[in-house]
């Protein structure tokens, strides 16, 4: 597929560490891990955006805004775990703290959530473009 046919889409999530220091986590479709993000919705904000789909996946909803973790770009994943060129995702992340410990995704396409050791996290994340976004805010954390 050429770049003409690439649809751009806005999303937002978040780094969310718990009073361990651990970072959320989230399933997709019980077959990929990213940090917790989704498109932005019409009439949405970034920051409202983040918080809302932190919530659907992965039902923490106490969240303390710390900072702006930037933006990044990457293509979506594609059913056999490649990229799809089909849509290009522009990513705006924050950081965020929360004193909740239990996970409970409301989000049936996103069926678990963990938290685990930072040291951790990029090994577990799917796609690569994520794995080196955390690897380069890892410091910030």
């Amino acid at each position: 597929m050429d770049e003409a046919q690439t649809k751009e889409t806005y999303s937002a999530g978040g780094v969310v560490l718990n009073t361990a220091g651990q970072v959320l986590v989230v399933s997709q479709n019980g077959d990929s891990w990213s940090l917790p993000k989704g498109r932005i919705d019409p009439g949405e904000d970034a920051i409202t955006a983040a918080r809302r789909e932190i919530h659907e996946e992965s039902g923490v909803s106490d969240l303390k805004f710390v900072d702006e973790l930037g933006v990044y770009k990457r293509y979506r994943l594609s059913k056999d775990g490649g990229e799809s060129k089909t849509e290009l995702k522009s990513i705006t992340m924050f950081l965020f703290t929360t004193t909740q410990t239990d996970l409970a995704p409301l989000d049936p396409h996103n069926p678990e959530a963990r938290w685990v050791n930072k040291e951790k996290v990029a090994e577990l994340l799917t796609h690569p473009k994520d794995k080196d976004y955390f690897n380069s805010i890892i410091e910030r954390l």
